[in-house]
């Protein structure tokens, strides 16, 4: 599966940051995973750290799948609010997935010191603004939600928004002070190059094209016939996961993005936060670390890649014009667009531990807004799950929920 356009800004802005040999002979490891993008990194890590023999693998080069499409911002919002998500697993499971997400913030700004990445990582706040006057008591539910929860959340009026951020047109929001940014691409490039110097064992451009599940092990095959035995494997192949599980776990749709060129002296009220709405679908604005505005949404249901990617300039168009919108006196030109895919969960929340159809075998799935995340839980519940421990957010993130 093709999961992204061409030309994300990313990609272009990081080059080929390191290279790594694709596999050309049986091995045998304790963990094999499977994905070599921002979520296989951060297992990597954490699997490397709790000293397993560890191999990592990815049919492309590494990042070069969603990795390098996505726009990395990092909310502990989850795409479902807090209040409905209540409604629907409990307040209590609502309110640890939630907080969840907000450590994991701080605990990726920690790995990114701890390997020294270059990923620009920074700390903002961020808005969800109301786009309709119609949106605008749920929203208000959702604030006293938050603020129940104890979480650090402020009510903003338009002028005030207007007046703070120069964002027009909106119907008042909600301000968290938790938030954050990252190049991912560089950041999962970061992690594997040092963890390689550990010990991890990377190979990209290796397909699998068979895998043996038993519970004693798994044994994969590559498309050359060259065979890795691990103890366990763990899946972190995103959207890919739908080629081997055949449950109907998530709705695939593509999303779009813009960057416009580097313009320092406009709109720096945005460089320290993170934008979203309550549209259907919604709209996310945030700089990136060399001041340019990104952009992106416009999400529809994902039919194939050469639809999605067909519809790329109509898409271009249609942000602009939202761009203006909220942002009236900008001065954006558009210098990088693309489209990406990505899932859509029932109620916004990964899927992270085993499958009744696959032994020995774990699956870290963060799907929406906050894969990544999402992620960084899913360092620490699988470090649980192989030490034969229980995890608090293990019934709400299982398959077949």
């Amino acid at each position: 599966m093709k999961l992204k356009s061409p030309e994300p800004f990313w990609l272009v802005k990081d080059g080929l940051k390191h290279s790594y040999p694709s596999l050309r002979e049986d091995i045998e490891t304790e963990i094999l995973i499977v994905g070599g993008g921002i979520t296989g990194s951060l297992l990597a890590h954490q699997m490397i750290k709790d000293g397993y023999k560890t191999v990592l693998i990815d049919r492309r080069e590494i990042g070069n799948g969603s990795t390098s499409a996505t726009t990395s911002m990092l909310q502990y919002e989850i795409d479902v609010p807090l209040f409905e998500l209540s409604e629907m697993i409990g307040k209590e499971g609502a309110e640890k997935s939630y907080w969840a997400c907000y450590n994991s913030i701080d605990d990726l700004q920690k790995i990114a010191k701890e390997v020294k990445s270059d990923c620009g990582f920074k700390k903002k706040q961020s808005l969800y603004f109301a786009a309709l006057k119609k949106d605008v008591p749920d929203l208000k539910k959702e604030f006293e939600a938050r603020k129940a929860a104890k979480f650090p959340v402020k009510w903003l009026s338009a002028e005030e928004i207007s007046k703070k951020f120069k964002i027009d047109n909106t119907f008042g929001g909600i301000l968290s002070e938790q938030g954050g940014s990252i190049d991912a691409f560089c950041l999962a490039h970061d992690i594997l190059h040092y963890n390689y110097k550990k010990g991890l064992q990377v190979f990209d451009k290796t397909d699998i094209i068979k895998f043996d599940y038993k519970k004693n092990g798994v044994t994969a095959t590559t498309d050359y016939g060259n065979t890795i035995k691990a103890k366990k494997v763990i899946f972190c192949n995103g959207f890919e996961s739908t080629e081997i599980i055949k449950d109907d776990f998530v709705d695939l749709l593509s999303t779009y993005a813009i960057v416009g060129e580097q313009n320092e002296k406009k709109h720096t009220e945005l460089n320290n936060l993170l934008v979203w709405n309550t549209a259907e679908p919604y709209i996310y604005m945030r700089t990136t670390d060399d001041k340019r505005i990104l952009i992106g949404g416009e999400d529809e249901e994902f039919v194939n890649a050469h639809k999605r990617d067909s519809l790329l300039h109509e898409k271009e168009k249609k942000l602009v014009k939202k761009l203006d919108k909220y942002l009236p006196e900008n001065d954006f030109r558009t210098d990088f667009v693309w489209a990406g895919t990505f899932g859509e969960t029932k109620d916004g929340l990964p899927y992270i531990g085993e499958h009744p159809d696959f032994p020995s075998a774990y699956f870290v799935l963060g799907f929406g807004g906050n894969g990544i995340t999402f992620s960084v839980i899913g360092m620490e519940m699988t470090s649980d799950f192989l030490k034969g421990k229980k995890h608090e957010l293990t019934k709400y993130f299982r398959f077949r929920r």
